[in-house]
């Protein structure tokens, strides 16, 4: 157990240096910019330097919006997940304010695309172990936890209104290769981790009971089982069917394999659930 933290804590670290590489030196030199809260921080920044006398760096504005992020996270979603994805806010706005700001290259589209898969992986490989990198993600499982609505449109409506200002200030051809860097960073994301919110876990074990315990010790989600048969061995077994969003996926995968190293799982991607799918 002590490992698997500590392991979670490192992947952390390296996803919050990743993305602080990302951001000081290819996408803020370039005046391209991220997704999400990441995004939005970038862009104040360039508006207070612009339009007022004040001058305040991407990584303090980063970890000011998440501040109240975290406090919902704390309240609707749960203690682990918050520390986690509030150590990893911690460590990019520190690793932002440590390494400077450098244009690695003139080629804004190498900036782009380069700081949009940088940072991907660093969003990416936090996800794929449990954590998150606050922001719009904390967002996403509030909402998961509340009610099925799609935290899809609101990141869009982030993601546009951060293209169409950034435009507007320093011209069309910079929210160009700003969509270029979130059109790379969604791809490496996906393909580190997955593009649905939505799962369903198809678990096959022989202890149903204790796998039923652990999963809802864990995580307060809806549990079907169905009998099951092996075909080659004529064993009778059975199927649990669980839907889950996408930053339990880590959460389950230890439960699995702490109380049936043997169970076959198979994970599904979910186009879409009915009915009730929530946490109260």
């Amino acid at each position: 157990m002590y490992w698997t933290e500590m392991k979670k804590i490192i992947i952390v670290v390296i996803g919050a240096l990743l993305n602080a590489i990302a951001m000081n030196l290819f996408l803020i030199p370039a005046n391209v910019y991220a997704s999400g809260f990441a995004g939005l921080a970038q862009l104040l920044s360039s508006l207070f330097s612009l339009f007022t006398p004040f001058t305040i760096s991407t990584g303090i504005l980063l970890f000011i919006l998440n501040v109240p992020a975290t406090i919902l996270a704390w309240k609707k979603v749960g203690k682990s997940f918050t520390l986690y994805s509030f150590l990893s806010v911690f460590l990019m706005s520190f690793f932002m304010e440590v390494i400077p700001v450098i244009k690695v290259s003139p080629d804004i589209l190498l900036n782009a695309v380069f700081g949009g898969v940088i940072g991907a992986i660093g969003v990416g490989i936090t996800l794929r172990y449990g954590a998150s990198t606050g922001g719009m993600d904390i967002i996403a499982m509030v909402l998961s936890r509340m009610k099925d609505r799609p935290v899809g449109i609101y990141l869009f409506i982030l993601n546009a209104a951060i293209v169409i200002t950034a435009g507007y200030v320093y011209g069309w051809e910079k929210a160009l290769y700003t969509l270029v860097a979130l059109y790379a960073a969604t791809k490496v994301v996906d393909a580190i981790h997955t593009k649905h919110n939505k799962l369903t876990a198809l678990i096959i074990t022989k202890k149903s009971d204790e796998m039923k315990a652990a999963i809802h010790s864990k995580l307060v989600r809806g549990i079907t089982i169905l009998p099951a048969k092996g075909a080659f061995t004529n064993e009778n077994k059975e199927m649990l069917m669980i839907v889950i969003t996408r930053y339990e996926l880590y959460d389950l995968e230890r439960i699995i394999k702490e109380v049936d190293p043997r169970a076959f799982t198979n994970i599904v991607e979910t186009a879409g659930v009915f009915g009730l799918f929530r946490k109260e």
